[in-house]
């Protein structure tokens, strides 16, 4: 079928000199977008939806019969209809989402805009309440182990559990307990429940909302492993040596009991000793131990070592952000990081040796072509980065060490980020290259993730474990499989991100004309994007705003670089004003005040010329008005 506009397709790219690519049509994926969101308003005829997508900002015309009880200024999700010719398109409304005002819709923008399935059908629900916890049967018994779940201190479904104590066989070792929510006995394949599973492929955590991957019945009740709660449980038991590399495991299914449900932050002050609990004390002890010894084989791995920061909003009761502030990862959340990675690494290992398809969670090395960008961008700032062969993620660190000190380490740090490849599922292995390993997977999030809802199903097939097991798709279908979760994956991670952006665009809403500080975080030809410091909103300067000058975009060292000398990249401060913000468009607006560059002509003559792009853009003469490229004089 020959795709048409809107489509979605897969498509192989190929490089061009010009900085284009050429593209070929592997397949159509589907077309999109089958529905807009907008701001709708009554006219004589019916109505007009403006949509407030910034990206394609146009009007769709409503038909009088398609309106419902739509208002002017309400926000609407409304459906495309075929479209004939360059008549405007019109659609039908088939949702009310609430009027404009109400700050309860920034999570719902995102959630319909990017068609997030939200409900279940009457029969996945009638399977989600049919399901009891089961009795022990031919389970291991682990409700007399003093297992514990950490999570977050507004986490409601609690995946997983852990133990750990010194294993008496091997000096310095320790035998650890990774046991997870049998969501496969809960959910079987191709039943309702699996079909609403896989059609989400995970789910999705707004800053005031979860949409969850499976009903609430199951997610934050039977599956959940709730304190003093008898729960189902996949379980591995783990051996480490001295040095924290894995020995041996076993899986097994089990009927567990929580001890107790732990907060990262009382974790945290109990290890800092600003706390204490007897109750959990000693089992922190064992838990801390096991992690110390972990942390000796990352360390010799030599896993990438990013420090994104992360933000979160906070909420007054009448849903309006509060406050913006930053999320710590400290040693709590580390140890329940690591005690993941063993026991993904331990499924992935057992599958491999079992001989059984499964997906990956493969990760490629960097993308040879913006590695060649950063090494450029490195050699304007004075860093030589030898390159005897491909570049380990110890390299990274190594160089991320030697920039700490510098002025520029965020800006460092950002691009480190940008030239890693994105990890996907995938039946081929390939390794993970940021936590340097030779296979993974994903087993621990079966509530959440329909990979690891997979994966256990391989395991208790592998190991033959009872009922649940897994139907062997043929490998075609793995392949299948494997991109329909990237995407969901990916959208996921989009609704997540863009409802954040939005929510701190709706607190800065309230400071329009304020001066803030902050650093350029991205440049291209039509301008640069501004992040502030103390917030992390993201905001915009266009070029025609930029000072008097005829720029040229630098790509290879992401700059603005004016005739006149003046030069706008990628990490320099910047002092700016906010002159508009709009949550309902997802749009910041600032205006320039002051500008510290770090580049000098000497920095720009080592990064060698410019790219040929074939444009220039104008800046604003100093009476405000553009000036004029040479075809225009």
């Amino acid at each position: 079928e020959t795709p048409a506009v809107g489509d979605r397709v897969l498509a192989r790219l190929t490089p061009e000199e010009d900085e284009t690519y050429r593209g070929w049509v592997v397949k159509k994926l589907e077309h999109t977008p089958r529905y807009v969101v907008g701001l709708f308003r009554l006219t004589e005829k019916g109505g007009i939806i403006s949509s407030i997508d910034r990206r394609s900002r146009r009007d769709y015309i409503v038909g009088p019969s398609h309106c419902g009880d739509a208002k002017s200024g309400d926000l609407v999700q409304a459906k495309l209809m075929p479209r004939r010719g360059v008549q405007i398109p019109s659609v039908h409304i088939s949702k009310k989402l609430g009027h404009k005002s109400d700050p309860k819709l920034i999570s719902l923008i995102v959630l319909h805009s990017l068609e997030i399935p939200t409900d279940f059908s009457d029969k996945a629900l009638a399977e989600a309440k049919k399901n009891d916890v089961p009795s022990l049967g031919d389970r291991e018994d682990l409700r007399n182990i003093p297992l514990v779940t950490i999570d977050g201190a507004d986490a409601k479904d609690f995946d997983d559990a852990v133990w750990a104590e010194p294993d008496p066989d091997t000096e310095g070792g320790w035998h650890l307990i990774v046991a997870i929510a049998d969501v496969a006995h809960y959910v079987k394949a191709h039943d309702a429940l699996d079909q609403d599973a896989y059609e989400r492929g995970n789910s999705v955590y707004f800053p005031d909302r979860v949409v969850p991957m499976l009903p609430e019945a199951l997610s934050n009740g039977t599956c959940s492993l709730k304190p003093h709660e008898e729960r189902a449980c996949l379980a591995v038991h783990l051996w480490i040596d001295g040095g924290g590399q894995l020995k041996r495991y076993k899986f097994v299914r089990g009927l567990m009991k929580s001890q107790a449900r732990l907060t990262y932050d009382h974790v945290q002050a109990i290890y800092e000793k600003k706390a204490s609990d007897s109750k959990v004390d000693p089992l922190l002890h064992n838990l801390f131990g096991a992690y110390a010894t972990l942390k000796k084989a990352r360390e010799k791995r030599g896993t990438l070592d990013l420090n994104v920061p992360e933000r979160k909003v906070t909420f007054s009761e009448s849903h309006h952000v509060a406050e913006i502030v930053p999320v710590e990862q400290n040693d709590s959340n580390r140890l329940i990081e690591e005690f993941m990675i063993l026991a993904n690494v331990a499924s992935a290992q057992a599958l491999k040796k079992m001989g059984k398809n499964f997906l990956y969670r493969v990760h490629d090395t960097p993308d040879p072509t913006k590695l060649e960008g950063l090494l450029t961008v490195l050699k304007t700032m004075g860093f030589s980065v030898s390159r005897s062969g491909l570049m380990q993620p110890h390299h990274f660190n190594n160089l991320l060490q030697k920039t700490e000190s510098h002025s520029q380490k965020n800006m460092i740090s950002d691009l480190v980020l940008r030239v890693q490849s994105q990890a996907i599922y995938s039946p081929k292995n390939i390794g993970h290259f940021g936590l340097s390993l030779k296979e993974y997977t994903h087993f621990t999030s079966p509530i959440r993730r329909y990979s690891d809802l997979l994966v256990h199903r391989a395991l208790i097939s592998a190991f033959g474990l009872g009922d649940g097991g897994l139907e062997e798709p043929d490998a075609h279908d793995w392949f299948e499989i494997g991109e329909h979760l990237v995407i969901t994956e990916r959208r996921a991670m989009k609704a997540e991100r863009e409802s954040l952006e939005r929510y701190i665009i709706s607190y800065m809403e309230d400071h329009v004309d304020a001066i803030f500080k902050g650093r350029i975080a991205g440049v291209n030809r039509h301008g640069l994007f501004i992040q502030l410091n103390e917030t992390g909103a993201n905001g915009f300067i266009p070029c025609s705003a930029l000072t008097s000058d005829y720029y040229t975009f630098h790509s290879h060292i992401h700059a603005l670089i004016g005739r006149h000398g003046n030069v706008y990249a990628l990490g320099d401060a910047v002092t700016v004003q906010l002159i508009e913000a709009n949550s309902l468009t997802n749009s910041l607006l600032f205006k320039l005040i002051d500008h510290e560059g770090h580049m000098n002509k000497n920095q720009l003559r080592k990064a060698g010329p410019a790219p040929r792009t074939g444009k220039s853009f104008k800046g604003k003469s100093k009476t405000g008005k553009k000036k004029l490229g040479k075809k225009q004089r």
